[in-house]
């Protein structure tokens, strides 16, 4: 039974949370608090934290730094703040998604399940994966239909194709395939992103496999 830890300080929406979850049939452990959510997260060992930005004592993102002192525990995000860079913060800190308030039930449970799928150890990576009519061979950094990639293309795609369906902050994605020297540098990114795009995606100006979140990164849907 997949172990998930709520933590945000509405009551109301504790309890739904904690019903929806329950019913089908995911073991919820509660906190309103910062405080508690870093206790909770070590007596109770979930495997999914869904966290809060907005909490009463402790920021959420001091609480994602918090968790990544000692666990790496999926984190989902949920923020009721308008702007992104709270997001991009949390991202940063090392959450792996995040949902904005008011959201949908159901789209949370998705992302709770893709989640805890990339985390699970038994999972086996593909190493083949579609876009579109293209095949991309992760292991013999092939594109099928003779698609030819530079190295910082492939680095980048690689990046996106690892981590289905989560989103990588631009911050992470810059630094990774860069440098730390380069976490400022976004129109690296656009203009990569872009190229990628002309080469895989169906129609480029209308992307479904390589989406941009505006303002907070990219992410591969499959």
């Amino acid at each position: 039974m997949t172990r998930v830890l709520i933590v945000d300080d509405e009551p109301q929406l504790l309890r739904a949370l904690r019903i929806n979850l329950a019913a089908r049939h995911y073991e919820v452990a509660l906190a309103d608090d910062g405080g508690s959510a870093l206790r909770q997260a070590a007596q109770f060992h979930p495997d999914v934290v869904v966290l809060d930005l907005g909490l009463p004592d402790i920021d959420g993102v001091e609480v994602v730094h918090g968790l990544r002192g000692w666990t790496s525990v999926p984190i989902i995000v949920l923020s009721g703040r308008a702007g992104s860079q709270d997001k991009i913060d949390a991202l940063d800190a090392g959450a792996d998604d995040y949902v904005t308030k008011p959201f949908d039930i159901e789209e949370l449970l998705a992302r709770i399940r893709a989640v805890t799928r990339r985390a699970s150890p038994h999972e086996t990576q593909p190493v083949q994966i579609r876009i579109g009519e293209r095949t991309v061979d992760l292991a013999a950094k092939t594109v099928s239909g003779g698609v030819r990639l530079t190295p910082t293309e492939w680095r980048l795609l690689e990046l996106l194709l690892r981590h289905p369906g989560r989103l990588i902050s631009q911050r992470q994605m810059l630094t990774e395939v860069w440098g730390a020297g380069y976490a400022k540098e976004t129109h690296y990114l656009r203009q990569y992103m872009a190229q990628l795009r002309r080469k895989l995606e169906p129609d480029p100006a209308r992307p479904v496999h390589l989406i941009t979140e505006p303002g907070m990164g990219y992410r591969f849907a499959p």
